[in-house]
């Protein structure tokens, strides 16, 4: 990459030429916030505890990864930490389909959640090359 065309982060991460004071303004925190909130708000009655308390821990390391390696104000720090939240991401879609398939949700519910992962995952990898 020429020096032009790179993309630097500093103290204010700046990604694809925007930049980013708070994690707050972090797309892929504000849907992986979005996902958790449907994730407690879906399996709220649930009795399966064990299930119910891993699919929402999972969903809640998302966004906190997202938070926290921000704020470490490092690029190698919050690229770690994106990672952790992308491999979070991959945990939630597994849960969903064990979820789908032990009938705890159905078949649109799975899929809003489902997309919803998949996109913070995309917006993850994107915001990774980035750094």
């Amino acid at each position: 990459m020429d020096g032009k065309n790179q993309l630097k982060v500093h103290k204010v991460h700046k990604v694809e030429r925007m930049k980013i004071d708070r994690f707050e303004d972090i797309i892929a925190w504000q849907k992986a916030k979005d996902l958790t909130l449907r994730v407690y708000s879906l399996f709220t009655e649930t009795k399966d505890y064990g299930f119910k308390d891993q699919i929402q821990r999972a969903s809640v390391s998302i966004m906190n990864n997202i938070a926290e390696g921000y704020e470490r104000k490092s690029n190698n720090e919050f690229r770690q930490f994106l990672f952790i939240a992308k491999g979070s991401c991959g945990e939630v879609r597994s849960m969903l389909y064990l979820a789908k398939e032990l009938n705890k949700i159905s078949e649109s519910e799975f899929n809003i959640l489902f997309l919803l992962s998949e996109e913070i995952s995309k917006i993850l990898s994107g915001l990774i090359k980035s750094l």
